[in-house]
């Protein structure tokens, strides 16, 4: 087998490797001028025939749900043969493509505008499933676009595991969202990263445990981000975390209800032992005073 890599102005030189068992072909370093079509000949009565298309690499655009995406053909004026705009996703070609030629406009959704005259495609309100590979097809050129879109950030929540003070030195902490995908949540003690937990490509809800001291001082701050968005949280530790000072105890409602009723019986059994002892009292002196008095009754 013999590989002729001068041909075609010699644009397949250094470039194009043959398998001398199998007879696949590989072309390393590929560009928009190598593609075509392939013809396999063999000596049985047949031919193999691939149509290979090299895209030119168009811009990756990165938005949030809900906004406008603007795709730029790079023609300012679309030929006779018309422009094809296909989307892939998942790797294969979905069915209801995009198709307009000049004079003849037709759009498969409300939401696409295409130019008519330089058929840059613009796509408003985009969706999480409208992601995905725009391909551009033009008479002697093809572009891919990679579109990413990004579901909103809410707020992070910062929240204390207790509602009252605390007899602890440690204050301790939740940082959670609800519903995300994409995106990292991370605690920062004022820029020091401290923590970070990911969620995946499945819409999940994520959660970050914190200690501080009560009495810390540092700036500490909880942040939800994707490649494009953050949303942020401050935490405030003196609205949060909260010592017990003096008699205040911190206690749930069913502790703070016994301390009161044994309290309550402290106090009266305090009340009866007074009471009790004031009696006693009382009858040993009339005892006494019966007895030094030296009066008898003789029957």
């Amino acid at each position: 087998m013999t590989v002729y890599d001068d041909v075609l102005d010699g644009r397949f030189r250094d470039r194009v490797k043959l398998d001398n068992q199998s007879g696949s072909l590989t072309i390393t370093n590929i560009t928009t001028e190598h593609a075509g079509e392939y013809v396999v000949s063999t000596s049985q009565p047949r031919m193999i025939t691939f149509d290979l298309i090299v895209y030119e690499a168009g811009k990756s655009v990165s938005v949030t749900e809900g906004d406008s995406v603007v795709l730029e053909s790079g023609v300012t004026e679309i030929s006779e043969n018309g422009i094809l705009w296909e989307i892939e996703k998942e790797r294969s070609l979905k069915s209801g493509l995009i198709v307009a030629y000049k004079g003849n406009l037709r759009i498969s959704r409300d939401r696409l505008k295409m130019d008519n005259q330089t058929g840059t495609l613009t796509i408003t309100n985009i969706t999480t499933e409208q992601a995905g590979l725009y391909i551009l097809q033009l008479t002697k050129q093809a572009k891919a676009f990679r579109v990413s879109v990004y579901a909103r950030l809410p707020v992070p929540d910062i929240s204390s595991n207790s509602s009252n003070c605390s007899s602890s030195p440690y204050c301790s902490l939740l940082c959670s969202v609800v519903n995300v995908r994409h995106a990292t949540l991370s605690w920062y003690r004022e820029n020091s990263l401290l923590s970070r937990i990911t969620a995946s490509d499945l819409s999940i809800s994520l959660s970050l445990h914190l200690e501080v001291e009560h009495q810390d001082k540092n700036s500490y701050s909880c942040v939800i981000n994707n490649p494009i968005r953050n949303q942020t949280q401050h935490l405030d530790i003196s609205r949060l975390c909260r010592t017990c000072s003096g008699a205040e105890h911190c206690c749930g409602a069913t502790e703070a209800v016994i301390r009161l009723v044994l309290s309550a019986l402290v106090g009266v059994a305090t009340v009866i032992l007074l009471v009790y002892d004031i009696i006693s009292r009382r009858a040993e002196q009339d005892r006494a005073h019966i007895h030094t008095s030296g009066v008898y009754i003789t029957l």
